[in-house]
């Protein structure tokens, strides 16, 4: 028995949009991030409540959707309160792959009900888009995140015969999803789930090292476009809009993170198979440098006028923001201009180091895009990259050849001096060297981001 009239449901479903669109536009923002959240989070609740409420279920079918439900539940929440900051693109790269995943299998359970009937064209159209594309993303996702989690290695992995293959299984499932959209055979569903399994594989494979967290984002836009088909064919206004959203959201995003570092979308995508994708490295260099202590860190920062701390992913791993937001706070207690210079890529996804500064209460005032930050490096006394390589190395405006060359960074050699917190010589992401580290006005502190920091910390105290 339906609780609520269709007519009622569709007005709360339309409730529920709107609470999504106004999470989008607090998320925007640092300030609204958090409001954006409880946002999205209770027009979710309130979808699946009108769901439940609006929904004839038959015999055992409310109870295994409760079970689901539950059970979803009971894996989430503590995944997602357990998760570290360092892998919170991997947590988002698997949400991704379930959302397009459970629309892939909607599609093909849809298709094994209109057996017997006629859907339409329309209907049956979405539904071949949805389980292609779907399931696309769910292994393209689940393959992202053992790439970044290091399950597999972070380097492109090109199959034999890659860019046969990627035309064979894209021509293939276009020719099956035509199949499928023509006659709405479930069995041709199955097999187009696994053509599009085998072209996520093939997809994603060859993708490395800096490019992983924007092919998240693309394969996120490709799950709300999922959504949004199942919607359409099932004729449910909340799912079109809702997916839509996300689909349009993450083909913006996944365009200006790709801008951010000079970069086009398909030489992401594709640069591997002709070898010009950006992989990581596990070398190591030898060459010389001016090695610091927490001393001599302190002293040069204590008579500065102007300081910039340039964080990136290293901060993040070290767990290290509280200590970097105590050394900041000092320091602008001594009358210096501390300010943080934050990257559009630093880190492992957008946002990245404004989420860890905010945790530990960092003033967003102080945090500086990279464009207004570079203004001010000429006349910055000192630059403080902590745990950051690619995002200032100056190979990205010097070296046609190197994987980063057009991506804007911020110019800390601009800088009076620059000081290096890094764990070894180990290069970034785009596996070359950072020939800044090797300057005569850089010295370089080795050690733990954390423990360097609290060095300094102490010291400074001590000036």
């Amino acid at each position: 028995m339906n609780l609520l009239p269709a007519a009622v449901a569709e007005v709360i479903y339309l409730a529920a949009a709107v609470c999504f669109i106004l999470a989008l536009k607090g998320l925007s923002s640092p300030r609204g991030a958090r409001r954006g959240n409880l946002l999205g989070a209770l027009g979710a609740a309130i979808a699946v409540v009108t769901v439940l409420l609006s929904t004839d279920f038959r015999g055992a079918n409310l109870a295994f959707v409760l079970g689901s439900v539950g059970i979803g539940s009971a894996v989430a929440v503590p995944a997602a309160r357990r998760v570290k900051m360092t892998e919170m693109p991997q947590l988002v790269a698997i949400f991704n792959g379930v959302g397009g995943g459970a629309a892939a299998v909607v599609g093909v359970i849809e298709l094994a009900e209109w057996m017997g009937t006629e859907p339409g064209a329309v209907a049956t159209t979405a539904t071949a888009f949805a389980i292609l594309v779907g399931s696309t993303s769910l292994l393209g996702s689940i393959l992202t995140y053992f790439k970044l989690q290091g399950t597999i290695t972070s380097r492109p992995i090109v199959v034999p015969f890659a860019a046969p293959l990627m035309v064979a299984a894209l021509v293939a499932g276009v020719g099956v999803g035509v199949a499928v959209a023509l006659t709405g055979n479930v069995w041709l569903g199955v097999v187009l789930m696994a053509v599009g399994l085998a072209f996520g594989a093939l997809l994603v494979l060859p993708v490395g090292g800096a490019d992983v967290p924007i092919v998240i984002s693309l394969l996120n836009a490709f799950t709300g476009l999922t959504v949004a088909a199942s919607g359409w064919a099932m004729s449910n206004t909340l799912l079109l809009v809702a997916g839509t959203l996300v689909g349009a959201s993450g083909s913006i995003l996944t365009i200006a993170m790709a801008t951010a570092m000079g970069r086009s979308v398909t030489g992401i995508l594709f640069g591997a198979l002709k070898g010009g994708s950006t992989a990581g490295s596990t070398q190591t260099s030898d060459r010389p440098v001016r090695r610091a202590q927490a001393e001599d860190v302190a002293i040069t920062l204590a008579y500065a006028n102007k300081v910039v701390v340039v964080p990136g992913y290293g901060l993040a791993v070290a767990q290290a923001q509280h200590v970097v937001a105590e050394l900041v706070t000092a320091l602008r207690a001594r009358g210096v201009d501390a300010v943080y210079g934050i990257h559009p890529v630093a880190g492992r996804m957008p946002g990245h180091m404004n989420v860890l500064l905010a945790e530990a209460n960092v003033p967003y005032e102080l945090l500086v895009e990279a464009d207004d930050i570079n203004a001010a490096m000429p006349s910055t006394d000192v630059v403080v990259v902590v745990g950051a390589n690619d995002v200032v190395n100056p190979a990205a405006r010097t070296d046609p050849g190197a994987p980063i060359y057009g991506m804007p960074i911020i110019n800390a050699d601009q800088a009076g001096q620059t000081i290096f917190l890094k764990r070894s010589m180990r290069p970034g992401f785009a596996g070359i060297e950072n020939e800044l580290l090797f300057s005569e006005k850089t010295q370089v502190l080795f050690g733990d981001a954390k423990e360097s920091l609290t060095n300094v910390v102490g010291a400074l105290k001590e000036v």
